[in-house]
């Protein structure tokens, strides 16, 4: 955790971005998005794609109940948003503030001095706030872009099934008494947002991207797994025996568009919900010297009825991307265990 800072150029596109509604992502969902002539290319022409990007936004996956079929804040709305989330002090943790509608409300609670008394985390103001402050990324008021109301669609009878089948697997258990009953980010196996599809974690959001003629490599600052190799030389997937918890990742260029299918996930991951037939199409394209265009959609019928989409802005910023050591060696999940046998130990007493 640490102060991170974007390049001077970077700045200028995100402000830009934040306030022109000729924004690229300021239009409706038609817009295709198309290269500048300050998108760098490789030496066989296509779209470079190297370099540190970072998907930092109050944006919500969902758009807020109170909203509506508003796919788009006005350009008032989304002024005052931006001065509200990006005043000093405000806390880059809560991002639940996005669905407060009263601007009074939601200027109080971004105050960190508001907080519960329960509340013992550290100044998250002072820890994890970045040299440009986070904000929305873009006028949607939703990262969802499809369906049309901004929401990811319901769970199909199959999925709840699924649900119910692992609530019940974990019925009368105390979730402290074992290591298996913690969740998978806790025991630093697998966080949901490092994709794919990426989302944007809560904080140490930076993706470092590398690019040769036939692979690129995504890694996500705050990861438990190796680094994405993604291979562009056509070759087949891998063996249906093979579950990942990333899946696996097979690319091809369109155009100037990298396009990434991800197929053979594991029955583990489960991420919102879904079943190990999950595929997931990633497209990349670089739009800018500043700017990726990255949009994704999910399909599993084995979970939703119909696919879905979203859109996150990327924008380049400063490396380098450090190490993010979960738990320090995960020192706190012995420690939690810990305390759980030294409380059987005095109930046996």
């Amino acid at each position: 955790m640490r102060h991170r800072h974007f390049a001077a150029s970077t700045i200028t596109v995100v402000l830009l971005g934040w306030l022109s509604p000729a924004s690229a992502w300021a239009q409706g969902p038609a817009t295709v998005p198309v290269a500048d002539d300050s998108a760098p290319r490789m030496a066989d022409g296509r779209p470079d794609l190297t370099g540190y990007w970072t998907t930092q936004t109050f944006t919500p996956m969902e758009r807020p109940d109170y909203l509506g079929n508003q796919a788009f804040y006005t350009e008032e709305e989304f002024e005052l948003l931006q001065r509200q989330l990006t005043v000093d002090g405000a806390d880059p943790l809560a991002r639940f503030v996005i669905n407060i509608g009263d601007a009074e409300e939601r200027k109080r609670v971004l105050n960190q001095t508001h907080r519960d008394e329960d509340y013992v985390h550290y100044d998250n103001a002072i820890w994890l706030a970045t040299r440009v402050p986070k904000g929305l990324s873009t006028r949607r008021t939703s990262l969802v872009s499809d369906p049309p109301n901004g929401k990811i669609p319901p769970r199909n009878a199959e999925a709840q099934a699924r649900a119910a089948e692992r609530r019940a697997a974990r019925a009368g258990l105390d979730l402290f008494s074992d290591h298996l009953l913690r969740p998978l980010s806790e025991r630093c196996i697998y966080y949901g947002y490092n994709g794919p599809p990426l989302q944007p974690p809560s904080y140490n959001d930076v993706h470092q991207i590398f690019q040769t003629a036939d692979h690129v490599v995504i890694f996500t600052e705050q990861n438990n797994n190796p680094p994405r190799i993604i291979p562009l030389d056509g070759r087949p997937p891998i063996s249906n025996k093979i579950r990942l918890y990333p899946g696996d990742s097979r690319g091809h260029w369109e155009g100037d568009t990298l396009v990434v299918d991800t197929t053979h996930f594991n029955d583990v991951t489960a991420w919102q919900g879904s079943s190990r037939h999950m595929q997931v199409q990633e497209r990349f394209t670089r739009t800018s010297a500043d700017s990726i265009h990255y949009e994704f959609t999910v399909e599993d019928p084995h979970t939703w009825n119909v696919p879905w989409s979203a859109e996150i802005p990327m924008v380049t910023t400063d490396g380098p991307v450090y190490e993010y050591g979960c738990h320090e060696g995960n020192h706190d999940l012995r420690h939690i265990l810990e305390v759980y046998r030294n409380l059987e130990k005095q109930n046996a007493r």
